[in-house]
């Protein structure tokens, strides 16, 4: 791919990658270019020490770029094998010619969003349940998924707990505000953070925006929405690695992303709620009720059907380039 038609498909590649989530839309990444690979690397400088002190969330990213790529390389005629380097701690893609093959998680990538409304509180079929648990499921990583009544009201126990001890940490306030952006005006001009619109937000000015946040950012208003977030949706799926290392942590990155791909395949919306793995203090009390004693989950996912949100925006590709 040293010619430029074969440098436009990997830029058109990394396009695709940087389509995955991020934690506070960071778009903690970068990507270097190779005549048969692609290399994706942290961006230290896109670290979000507060929520994000051993860079979980960032090679949890790296791992959705990674699932991105694989399937828009194949799309575009091109085998994607991924290796982990723990040295580097970096991802190395290589590529290599094969049949194109347009799949349904391909197609997915323009339209899947983290939705960060409410839902419709209907139940999923069996069906749909069983295919999201076998693409969300690899040797080294395990899905759970809870969708009894009781069982998401003990989850929500814990996002409450743990979102509450968020929400009292000045660190953690200003690290979030740091992110937000209130209006599309400064959501064009950064292409990234938090748009106030994904979440259903009015936009209004930065100055107002940062004087609304300290009045109107309180534990209760916030615990009362992520209760009704909860509830409405059809359930919750936690992601948990064999181990807790980089290697396992990409893993669950790619996993996720594939059970969010498929989700939006099939209509249905997804939306961290990962407060409770996020706060140290709280994770292992979460783990153990969910009979993972001596693991650590990785993410909380909630699922559900309802409508679009606005999308949040990416770096163009070059800002992504090394």
């Amino acid at each position: 791919m040293a010619d430029p038609e074969g440098v436009a498909l990997s830029r058109e590649l990394v396009r695709c990658a940087t389509l995955a989530p991020s934690s506070h839309n960071t778009q903690c990444w970068k990507f270097a270019l190779e005549p048969k690979a692609i290399t994706i690397l942290p961006d230290s400088r896109r670290r979000c020490p507060a929520v994000d002190p051993d860079d979980h969330h960032v090679f949890v990213s790296l791992g959705c770029a990674t699932e991105n790529l694989v399937h828009a390389a194949l799309a575009h005629g091109l085998k994607a094998e991924a290796a982990f380097d723990a040295t580097r701690e970096t991802i190395r893609v290589a590529l290599a010619p094969t049949s194109a093959e347009v799949s349904p998680l391909f197609d997915a990538i323009p339209a899947r969003q983290c939705t960060r409304g409410g839902y419709d509180s209907k139940p999923l079929g069996n069906e749909e349940l069983s295919l999201l648990e076998r693409v969300g499921t690899s040797s080294d990583v395990r899905m759970l998924l809870i969708t009894g009544r009781p069982a998401v009201e003990n989850v929500l126990d814990y996002v409450v707990q743990a979102n509450t001890a968020q929400m009292a940490d000045p660190a953690f306030v200003r690290e979030l505000k740091s992110w937000i952006r209130f209006n599309g005006a400064e959501a064009a001009r950064t292409r990234d953070g938090l748009y106030s619109a994904t979440s259903g937000n009015p936009n209004i000015p930065t100055w107002l925006g940062d004087l609304a946040f300290d009045w109107l950012f309180r534990p209760k208003d916030e615990n009362d929405k992520y209760a009704r977030q909860l509830r409405s949706s059809a359930g919750i799926a936690v992601f948990v690695g064999e181990s807790a290392d980089k290697a396992h942590w990409v893993e669950v990155g790619r996993c996720y992303e594939r059970f969010a791909l498929q989700a939006t395949a099939l209509g249905i919306r997804n939306a961290f709620v990962n407060q409770p793995v996020e706060v140290q203090a709280v994770r292992p009390q979460f783990a153990a009720a969910l009979g993972l004693t001596g693991r650590r989950p990785d993410l909380v996912v909630r699922f559900g059907r309802g409508p679009p949100m606005p999308s949040s925006l990416r770096r163009p590709v070059q800002a992504v380039l090394v």
